[in-house]
């Protein structure tokens, strides 16, 4: 499965657009993560249990969405962008979405 972010796969034809395919992944963060990331805004620096956190919610997201796209048949998904957003007070929803497509 070939996924890009451009509209278009130099070398690639597009023969059928399939359609908007998503996937999404709400993480909440835990009572050890915000300990660590309490400690770490003393001194600064990267919040690596909030980084590895979105790491995964971002790779399981971009996973659903792939299986759409399988799901309708595309051999590829075109325009993929990546959103965030809070649900509620430590929890957030990351979405992977793009446009499956067939392949010439």
């Amino acid at each position: 499965m070939l996924i890009v972010s451009t509209p278009e796969i130099p070398g690639k034809e597009i023969c059928e657009t399939l359609g908007l395919v998503s996937g999404n992944m709400v993480k909440s963060k835990h009572v050890g993560r915000d300990i660590m990331a309490g400690l770490k805004t003393l001194i600064g620096g990267e919040i690596a249990g909030y980084t590895e956190m979105l790491t995964e919610a971002r790779e399981e997201a971009q996973k659903r969405m792939i299986q759409e796209a399988k799901s309708l048949g595309g051999d590829a998904i075109v325009n993929v962008r990546f959103t965030t957003s809070a649900i509620a007070q430590g929890m957030s929803e990351l979405l992977a979405y793009g446009t499956a497509v067939k392949l010439q």
